[in-house]
């Protein structure tokens, strides 16, 4: 049904029924609808998923006067689903158990989703406002090699609309080099809502990243962070980092596990270190 409604939906994208109100319209109540059908039940999400959920939609890019590629639209889709799916895992609170917990707060949480597998789960407090983190992460994603070690090098390769775009992303040795250097190909979404931002992805196939000799193509997802000013003190902001990675190759699980999770806790350090370096920027929205 979803698939039907995405058509649809695209059909108004193009000039000859650009000007044909009555389909435009149903375009928009029929995904409205089929979003609202496919939104999980009990138990209710936290206020600032539900609010991203509730407008998360493929009319934002859909709707545009722009002309997309069948391939491009595929890749729209497949963000905005990355979305829907990511934040419906965070969305459920039960099953969550404490991998680690900092002396600064910060804490890593682990749950097992049936036909996806183990997910971890970063909660951190920046002593910084969203808009910084907006910067650093969205807008400066490809200058994330220099300030975090365990990522060489990230690669936007095509940009589809305001929200959707495809990554080359290439991974450093982790575990004293028992995890061997690893890339992923990944379509990303970013919504913002208010004062929620929520940037998501999974793998996908990109035709002209074929894989490297020498790197195992790894993939991601669906991941997600969540962004919003943390209640009561708008200037910090709340931080909740969804992983879920499928590293390939042979390795134990108890590396796998320590890996990521250790990854999620020194993602947090260096951005720590990265804002509190960087002078401030005027927000922008």
């Amino acid at each position: 049904m979803l698939l039907a409604t995405f058509k649809l939906c695209a059909g108004s994208s193009y000039r000859h029924v650009r000007n044909m109100k009555g389909l435009r319209h149903q375009a928009v109540l029929a995904i409205g609808q089929e979003l609202n059908r496919r939104a999980p039940g009990a138990p209710t999400p936290a206020a600032w998923i539900n609010q991203v959920r509730r407008s998360g939609s493929l009319l934002g890019s859909q709707l545009e006067d722009t002309l997309y590629s069948d391939q491009e639209l595929a890749y729209i889709q497949q963000g905005e689903e990355a979305m829907q799916r990511a934040l419906g895992i965070l969305s459920d609170q039960e099953g969550w158990k404490k991998e680690s917990q900092q002396a600064n707060g910060d804490e890593v949480l682990s749950k097992v989703i049936p036909d996806v597998g183990k997910v971890f789960r970063l909660e951190v407090v920046v002593d910084q406002p969203m808009e910084r983190l907006y910067e650093e992460l969205v807008e400066h994603m490809e200058a994330m090699g220099e300030w975090n070690p365990n990522v060489k090098e990230i690669k936007v390769l095509q940009k589809i609309g305001k929200d959707t775009v495809i990554t080359h992303e290439l991974a450093a040795e982790a575990a004293g080099n028992l995890v061997g250097p690893r890339d992923f190909v990944s379509v990303r979404c970013t919504k913002r809502r208010g004062s929620v931002c929520v940037l998501a992805g999974m793998a996908t196939h990109y035709g002209e990243m074929p894989e490297q000799k020498g790197v195992i193509r790894a993939e991601h997802g669906p991941t997600c962070m969540v962004l919003h000013p943390l209640a009561g003190s708008p200037s910090k902001t709340k931080l909740t980092w969804l992983l879920n990675i499928d590293l390939k190759g042979w390795l134990p699980k108890t590396i796998i596990n320590q890996v990521l999770s250790q990854t999620q806790v020194d993602f947090a350090n260096h951005l720590r270190k990265r804002l509190e370096s960087r002078p401030a920027l005027e927000a922008r929205c």
